[in-house]
């Protein structure tokens, strides 16, 4: 009993410090870790167009980094272009929209009867539509001033992708422990890179999709909504209904008649539901294999943490964190917890791009060897 209680003891003060270190250095941690998925993503871009085949002969390394770079450094030069183009717009018609919406709260608000008007009134005058938008814009802001960082961060990383495999072998104190190793890493790389591939790629496809709505509709700032719908769409369940939330609000605010905001509602909506629970599951399939609870208490827990930024992360933390649990033994009952179905795949094939290796364990049945996809 004494050992148990020592061992809580243990337990509580080092997710405490844990904790208390991720908040601290959030400044450091979270730059590095959005810096660690554009590496990621940047990586699998150039693994991608280093295989395409051109008359018998594949892309050179060399060219197939500068369209990687290129490519990357475009989609992020082209969103904060929309971002700073738009952000002094934006918060000029803030004050608009703040009479316009209490102009159309008053109204909805007197129809409830003389009995609840002036405890509505009253919660009406502590909403602050301009301060809420400012904080939004703060916090875009703060992130978008770490992207500089970010950028410092990637160069170097590159140069450390070829000679950390040799220091990895180097530093390891067995050839057992080398192997599992690169396994884990191996795991952790394929994993991450089908994720942000297939998430930037339908995270893309949501914020033309909506674009495609907003535009026609002449919806004020439709680029700025359209690149919040894909950067949100990162952001597991709260992000989608954000990206249809933000837009629909405006444009309630924004015309007089209510069928431009039931045409947002319904279109964005529309492209939020097929993209999400009918496109991208069909593309992601197994490959992240986590608990809907688990990437719910995650994302509440990295957005207290780290807050925009650490919801943006919520997802590619877990995953990792699924990936090293199902390699160590003493974890592996966690991470079978932590999982969809209680199935953990584990590559095994240094070679085998995108492709699931074997359950490390099946409830109820031994290991059996996957099927693809």
């Amino acid at each position: 009993m004494t050992f148990g209680l020592a061992f809580w003891h243990r337990l509580v003060v080092v997710v405490f410090f844990t904790v208390a270190g991720l908040v601290l250095a959030a400044d450091v941690l979270a730059p590095l870790s959005v810096a660690l998925l554009l590496f990621v993503l940047l990586t699998a871009i150039i693994d991608r167009i280093g295989k395409i085949d051109i008359g018998g002969r594949q892309v050179p390394g060399w060219l197939a980094h500068v369209l990687g770079i290129a490519l990357v450094l475009f989609g992020l030069l082209g969103i904060l272009s929309i971002l700073s183009n738009q952000a002094g717009d934006v918060a000029a018609a803030l004050p608009r929209y703040e009479e316009r919406f209490a102009s159309i709260a008053s109204r909805v608000i007197a129809l409830v009867g003389d009995t609840n008007y002036a405890a509505a009134q009253s919660a009406l005058s502590d909403l602050n539509i301009a301060d809420f938008a400012s904080g939004l814009l703060s916090s875009a802001g703060t992130f978008l001033s770490a992207f500089f960082l970010v950028l410092l961060y990637i160069p170097f990383m590159m140069l450390e992708r070829g000679p950390m495999r040799a220091k990895i072998e180097l530093a390891s104190p067995d050839e057992g422990f080398s192997a599992n190793l690169r396994r884990v890493l191996r795991s952790i790389s394929l994993s991450l890179q089908r994720y942000m591939g297939i998430k930037t790629s339908v995270s893309l496809l949501t914020g033309m999709g909506s674009y495609a709505i907003m535009r026609p509709v002449g919806l004020d700032f439709a680029e700025t909504w359209a690149v919040l719908a894909f950067a949100l769409n990162f952001i597991p369940t709260i992000g989608s209904i954000m990206a249809v939330a933000l837009p629909s609000l405006v444009a309630l605010v924004q015309f007089e008649t209510f069928t431009p905001f039931l045409i947002i509602v319904a279109g964005c909506g529309g492209v939020q539901f097929v993209v999400g629970n009918i496109l991208e599951p069909s593309l992601t399939g197994r490959s992240l294999n986590l608990s809907p609870l688990m990437v719910v208490l995650a994302l509440t827990f990295w957005t207290a943490i780290w807050g925009i930024t650490g919801a943006w992360l919520s997802v590619p933390i877990t995953v990792c964190a699924l990936i090293v649990m199902s390699h160590i033994p003493a974890t592996q009952s966690l991470a079978i917890l932590m999982s969809g179905d209680g199935k953990l795949l584990q590559s095994t094939s240094e070679d085998a791009d995108n492709q699931p290796g074997k359950p490390l364990h099946q409830t109820g049945a031994a290991p059996t060897p996957a099927q693809g996809e």
